[in-house]
């Protein structure tokens, strides 16, 4: 049968569920998040969506197929002109500018997840760039639907965050990670056991980056 992406999360059960679940989400999902704290997190979100579209070039380069190419360009094409965009808008909404965007300093916590990813695509292939990736992509989609499911007394029109629930809810962005799933549903099944270990630690630690990225928001951490 081989493995398939679930198999990462249960090997990282853990700290999957402390991404997932973290406190910063939680308050968000009840709408008693900091306000600063949410504004810092954008500030740095915005600087974390320039190296993952820095990611996706490299992900075109590490290509063996037309397929795989086309793939990395959409990647590509959808955070340079589809998400950038609607992330600007939304930071313009919290009183957040384009010209603050563009002069901010990389929190470490930005620093440390994306340059995790680069350097896992540059030396390895690209699935493990891919599997880097994965909780950035796969987990947003998750959260949105964990929250969504659970029963927060304050969510609806009061909570100031739902537009940005609703945002990775949408079912463009779910069929997209639903995607990104099927593909490394795909690679995975043909790994040997070795191999997979391997990829079971890279994932394990995006993860853990993922997680820090959370609590510097919720620290408001430089």
């Amino acid at each position: 049968m081989g493995y398939r992406f679930n198999d990462l999360v249960d090997a990282c059960h853990d700290e999957w569920t402390a991404y997932i679940e973290h406190d910063f989400v939680t308050q968000l999902g009840r709408g008693s998040l900091s306000q600063d704290s949410f504004r810092h997190y954008l500030k740095q979100d915005y600087l974390f969506l320039i190296q993952f579209s820095r990611a996706y070039a490299l992900a075109a380069y590490k290509s063996h197929s037309l397929d795989e190419l086309r793939s990395a360009f959409e990647g590509l094409k959808i955070i340079l002109d589809t998400e950038m965009q609607l992330h600007l808008d939304y930071c313009a909404e919290w009183g957040i500018t384009q010209h603050q965007l563009e002069n901010l300093p990389e929190a470490r916590a930005t620093l440390a997840y994306t340059r995790y990813v680069l350097d896992a695509g540059a030396r390895g292939d690209l699935l493990d760039l891919r599997v880097a990736l994965a909780p950035c992509m796969i987990g947003y989609a998750d959260i949105a639907l964990w929250l969504n499911e659970q029963d927060f007394t304050q969510r609806g029109n009061a909570n100031p965050f739902d537009a940005w629930i609703a945002m990775y809810l949408s079912e463009e962005f779910q069929q997209a990670a639903h995607h990104e799933r099927v593909w490394l549903d795909e690679q995975l099944r043909q790994l040997p056991d070795a191999h997979f270990q391997r990829l079971a630690l890279l994932f394990r630690d995006a993860t853990r980056l993922e997680r820090d990225f959370w609590q510097m928001g919720l620290d408001l951490s430089d």
